[in-house]
């Protein structure tokens, strides 16, 4: 069997796995419904309403948006450690996340200066999503700025790390100066979630998803030069500073948006790119690009679905299991392969 066969069958057999652990998702939760009733809902012909609200308002958009989450910050961290060439790189390393993080922080604190009423709306869902957008956009446009006069890419990887510590540190402050119930709102924000998102607010998610991913896809070529090295891309006519720009834009749109809808999601974007080549085998980014978007869709699927805690009225934070389900996965796949591929 050849290579290409063998890649067209692992492809059907992670499409198959995302078909099932989506309808596995949708089908577990607090309150126990029928498969029947579940297929009913589906094809709109439930007569339960409550059950029929339940899984077309709630479990329906909450799978698509953990679909969306883990391909999109698996498809970001895959890009970023091929730019920097760094098996540490993710979504988090420009300060993306930390801005959005920024962002939620100056809402929330700098609400509750207000108080009352004005607090109210300063901190309402869709101003927490506007504010997380705009601190991950203003640490991207900084982040691009730097890229334009700056020609080495390691020099950007470090200064993005060091706009993170900045934003970290005024977090820290405002978190200093804020009082416990204020504290308490930005804290769950930052435990992440999948459940919040209405259908309006996922179609905006998903359109600025897809932008995303397909200007990834433009990415390809650029990402399996940049294999080879810096200096050896140039040479091949790689125009250096429009590739950065690029890779850069596509990720900021994946990981940005991601983090204002669903609060920053740990692990997935850092791991999910080493699980993939572990399996794959290969470093052609025309494999490991659709390979990222389905093993980090599907893993996202597998962690909110043991995070919803089925038939308790409990949830836990996203993050925590994304962690401890993902972290033993990739430290056992690096045992047994003995050596990291990139």
């Amino acid at each position: 069997m050849d290579r290409h066969t063998t890649y067209n069958r692992s492809f059907l057999i992670l499409s198959m796995l995302l078909l099932v652990f989506f309808f596995v998702n949708i089908s577990l939760g607090s309150v126990s419904i029928p498969n029947s009733e579940l297929i009913n809902a589906l094809l709109g012909s439930s007569d339960n309403t409550a059950w029929h609200h339940i899984i077309i308002g709630y479990r329906l958009p909450k799978a698509f948006t953990a679909i969306i989450v883990g391909a999109g910050l698996g498809v970001s961290g895959l890009m970023m450690q091929t730019l920097f060439r760094n098996p540490l790189a993710g979504p988090f390393v420009l300060g993306i996340t930390s801005g959005a993080s920024l962002g939620v922080a100056l809402a929330t604190m700098g609400a509750s200066l207000f108080g009352g009423v004005l607090a109210g709306v300063l901190i309402s869902k869709w101003s927490l999503v506007v504010a997380a957008t705009l601190g991950s956009f203003l640490v991207l446009l900084a982040v691009l700025m730097v890229s334009i006069k700056v020609r080495d890419t390691m020099a950007i990887l470090i200064i993005g790390l060091m706009f993170a510590s900045i934003t970290a540190a005024v977090v820290s402050v405002l978190s200093y100066f804020s009082s416990a119930e204020v504290l308490q709102q930005y804290v769950f924000w930052g435990f992440g979630s999948l459940g919040n998102l209405s259908w309006n607010e996922l179609w905006v998610l998903f359109v600025i998803f897809l932008s995303g991913i397909l200007l990834s896809l433009t990415s390809i070529k650029m990402l399996n030069t940049l294999l080879l090295g810096e200096n050896y891309a140039k040479s091949l006519g790689l125009n250096m500073k429009r590739s950065r720009l690029i890779i850069i834009a596509a990720t900021s749109l994946l990981a940005g948006t991601i983090t204002a809808f669903a609060g920053p999601i740990a692990f997935i974007g850092l791991a999910i790119p080493h699980i993939t080549r572990q399996v794959f085998n290969t470093s052609n980014h025309k494999i490991l690009l659709p390979a990222v978007f389905l093993f980090g869709a599907i893993i996202m699927l597998i962690c909110d679905s043991i995070a919803q805690l089925p038939n308790s009225d409990y949830t836990l934070p996203i993050n925590a299991i994304t962690s401890l389900v993902g972290a033993p996965i990739v430290i056992w796949l690096l045992v047994r392969k003995r050596k990291m591929m990139f």
